[in-house]
């Protein structure tokens, strides 16, 4: 006689059948981001034209970025992208806490993989206006000059985006603390908020070749 599966048995990301079709949720993030996609393009193809426009002020300019510093902040938000897809698998298993001590990562659930991923999102963040706070001591703000502008533009409008990633995240956890059980809502959730948190990912790895490293 077969085993009948039961809510409890049954992964939070295929509770109520909901599995068999795609999340509308889903399909409308990825509509979204798509237009972001568009939004961002624009901001490059501003930043190409504009830099070779004025070749000679960006060789000039682009001397004040702490290119060793970047480094470390774009790696730790890369890693953010890691930590966040680990706890995506943890939603689609149903598992919305760790199973043992906070010391065994191989028992962390959605909530602590989320949390991880916020702390590493606020210290790019964090490093990020340090290095605004260095730029402009060195006389390079917004106003200064066209690189600035295009410089503090591109970056800007993509921290306000990592920015509204750490305030999703927040709201992920919330939820998860003020249910009583894990649902497939949540699950989904934590599914389109991974979306959003690769896309800002892979948007910053192309700003980061284009500002740091291409001569």
């Amino acid at each position: 006689m077969m085993p009948v599966a039961t809510a409890t048995t049954i992964p939070a990301s295929r509770l109520h059948g909901q599995h068999d079709r795609p999340s509308m949720v889903s399909v409308g993030t990825i509509i979204w981001l798509s237009s972001e996609l568009m939004f961002f393009a624009a901001l490059f193809a501003s930043y190409f034209t504009i830099r070779a426009v004025s070749p000679e002020l960006w060789a000039q300019e682009i001397t004040h970025l702490n290119i060793p510093f970047a480094s470390v902040n774009t790696t730790i938000l890369v890693l953010s992208s890691v930590t966040c897809q680990l706890g995506v698998f943890a939603a689609e298993r149903g598992q919305v806490g760790r199973t043992g001590s906070v010391w065994a990562v191989k028992g962390w659930g959605l909530r602590e993989w989320f949390i991880l991923t916020y702390l590493m999102g606020s210290v790019f963040v964090a490093g990020q206006a340090l290095e605004y706070a260095e730029l402009i001591e060195h006389g390079l703000t917004i106003s200064s000059s066209a690189y600035g502008s295009m410089f503090y533009l591109t970056t800007g409008f993509h921290g306000l985006h990592v920015i509204g990633g750490l305030i999703a995240f927040l709201f992920v956890l919330g939820r998860t603390y003020v249910t009583r059980r894990f649902t497939h809502e949540q699950a989904v959730s934590a599914i389109v908020v991974s979306y959003y948190w690769h896309f800002v990912d892979v948007v910053w790895i192309g700003l980061f070749a284009t500002i740091y490293l291409i001569r």
